[in-house]
C-alpha cells in the first residue's frame, strides 16, 4: 500500500512540475556555488540535480566560490591573509596559492559533472562542461589607505563568448579570478562574478546557494520572497548586528543588484537541503527564498476565465456557513467586482467591492486567503487594494457584514454598526437568519 501511495504521490508531482518544465526549457539561469558548499555531503546530489535541469534543456552557467579551500590552502603553506570590507588582500604569495585551490575545485567540479555511472541519476547525462574565461578584471587598487594587491573587481564580461558556449550545449565554469588586458590575473569575489554574469547574459535567474534554508525573519522562519529594497533593509540590519557579512548576505547583496539591474528572479537556497533547487524550481511554493523586482503575486481584477479559481477557493468557507453561497451563474454576472491574488496559475485571494455611490460608500465581500497561503498578510493585501478602488470610485467608506471574523476586522480599523446604517439597497436584502455583524471603515 505504502507503494502505491508513494508511486501515486510521483505521477502527481511529475504532472504538476509540467508547467515548471516547460516554462524553463531554453532559459538561461546563473548557479553560484560557494566553495563551503562544495565539502558537504549534500554536493553531490546538487551535481545530480544541476544534470537534471541541463537534460531538461535549461541553459546552465556554474560560478563557484572558494573561499575555505583557498584558507586551508594557506594554512599548509604556513600563510596567511587579512580582509579588508570583506575582500582578500591579495599580495604575490597568497596569489600564487590561490590559483592552486582554484584549479583543484575546477577539476572536482569537472569531475563531478562528468560522472555517468549506471543506475544513478547522472547515467548517460553526457554533460559538457568548459573552463570560462570570459571575465576581465582590473585591480581594486588602495582603499583608505590600505593596497589590496591582486584583489579586482570585474571590469567586462564576454557575452559573446559565453552565449557561443551555451549554445554549443556546454556548461561554462566560472571561477572568481579575472585576467586583465595586459595579463594579469586577480583575486575577484565570487558573488560579484556571478552577478556581473547574470547582468551582462541577461540571465532569467541567478540561484545562490548558503547554508541557511533562505532569508530568515527573527522567528526563523524563511521569508519566501523579498523585493530588492527589503533584502536591502535585511542586509543593513543583519551586517550591523554581526560587523560582517555572512554567505548569505554576500549573495543577497548580489541579488539586490542583479535584480535592479531587471535579472527578474534571484533565489537563495539552501545547500544543505537535499533537492532544494528542484522544490525551488519545480513546485508552486518552492523551499527557499526569491527576491524580486516586482512581487510575482499581483493583486489584479478578476475575469471569467478565473470563475473555477473562484470556485474552489470560496467553496469551502460556503460549506462551514461563513460566507454566504453564491452560485457559479451569481459569480460570473458579478465578477467584475471581484479582484484577485494569483500564485503560478492559483487563485490563493480574493476580495470583492460592491459601491453604492448615492451613499459613497461601498461593501467589501467575500475577502478569502487560501489556507495555505495566510501568513503573508494576502488579505490584508486585498483589503487595502480595495480601499484604494473605493477612494478612487469616490466612496467615503466601506462596510462588511461577517458572522465569525469580527475581531479580524475591528484589528484593522472597522468599527460596529447598525443595520439601519446600511445602504437602502442592502438593508432591504439583510438576512436576519445570518444575523451578520455590520463594520464600516472611513477611508478619506
Amino acid at each position: 500500500m505504502e507503494a502505491v501511495t508513494n508511486s501515486t504521490q510521483l505521477i502527481n508531482w511529475f504532472r504538476n512540475s509540467a508547467p515548471y518544465i516547460n516554462a524553463h526549457r531554453h532559459k538561461t539561469f546563473v548557479l553560484m556555488i560557494g566553495g563551503e558548499a562544495l565539502e558537504t555531503d549534500n554536493f553531490q546530489y546538487i551535481i545530480n540535480d544541476i544534470a537534471l535541469l541541463n537534460s531538461l534543456g535549461v541553459k546552465l552557467v556554474l560560478v563557484h566560490g572558494v573561499r575555505p579551500q583557498i584558507q586551508k590552502q594557506l594554512e599548509m603553506n604556513g600563510h596567511s591573509s587579512e580582509f579588508y570590507q570583506d575582500v582578500r588582500i591579495t599580495d604575490d604569495r597568497s596569489l600564487a596559492l590561490i590559483k592552486q585551490a582554484i584549479g583543484r575545485v575546477q577539476i572536482e567540479l569537472q569531475a563531478g559533472l562528468s560522472m555517468g555511472l549506471v543506475n544513478s541519476p547522472m547515467q548517460g547525462a553526457a554533460i559538457r562542461t568548459v573552463i570560462s574565461n570570459v571575465v576581465t578584471a582590473q585591480p581594486i587598487g588602495v582603499k583608505d589607505g590600505i593596497d589590496l594587491c591582486h584583489a579586482g573587481k570585474v571590469r567586462r564580461i564576454d557575452v559573446e563568448g559565453l552565449r557561443t558556449q551555451l549554445s554549443s550545449g556546454a556548461i561554462p565554469i566560472i571561477s572568481p579570478i579575472g585576467y586583465s588586458v595586459t595579463g594579469e590575473v586577480f583575486n575577484l569575489l565570487a558573488e560579484e562574478v556571478a552577478t556581473q554574469v547574470a547582468i551582462a547574459l541577461k540571465a532569467d535567474k541567478l540561484i545562490g546557494f548558503c547554508s541557511n534554508q533562505g532569508v530568515l525573519d527573527e522567528q526563523g522562519n524563511v521569508i519566501s520572497e523579498l523585493l530588492p529594497e527589503q533584502a536591502q533593509e535585511h542586509i543593513d540590519k543583519n551586517e550591523q548586528l554581526s560587523g560582517q557579512a555572512s554567505g548569505t548576505l554576500r549573495f543577497l547583496r548580489a541579488a539586490v543588484a542583479a535584480c535592479q539591474a531587471d535579472v527578474t528572479r534571484c533565489h537563495l537556497l539552501s545547500y544543505h537541503q537535499d533537492g532544494a533547487l528542484l522544490k525551488e524550481l519545480f513546485t508552486r511554493d518552492g523551499t527557499g527564498s526569491q527576491i524580486v523586482k516586482e512581487s510575482y503575486e499581483q493583486i489584479r481584477p478578476a475575469t471569467i476565465d478565473d470563475i473555477g479559481g473562484l470556485v474552489q477557493l470560496i467553496e469551502p468557507l460556503e460549506k462551514q456557513g461563513i460566507l454566504v453561497k453564491r452560485s457559479r451563474e451569481l459569480l460570473e454576472n458579478e465578477i467584475e467586482s471581484f479582484f484577485i491574488v494569483e500564485r503560478d496559475g492559483m487563485v490563493i485571494g480574493c476580495a470583492a467591492l460592491y459601491p453604492f455611490a448615492d451613499e459613497k460608500t461601498g461593501e467589501l465581500a467575500c475577502l478569502v486567503s487560501h489556507p495555505k497561503y495566510r501568513r503573508a498578510a494576502r488579505a490584508d493585501n486585498l483589503v487595502a487594494h480595495v480601499e484604494r478602488k473605493a477612494r478612487q470610485l469616490g466612496l467615503e467608506s466601506i462596510f462588511v457584514l461577517t458572522t465569525q471574523s469580527i475581531h479580524w476586522f475591528r484589528e484593522r480599523g472597522f468599527v460596529f454598526a447598525e443595520i439601519n446604517q446600511l445602504p437602502a439597497e442592502k438593508k432591504e436584502m439583510y438576512n436576519l437568519k445570518r444575523n451578520s455583524k455590520v463594520l464600516v471603515k472611513k477611508i478619506i
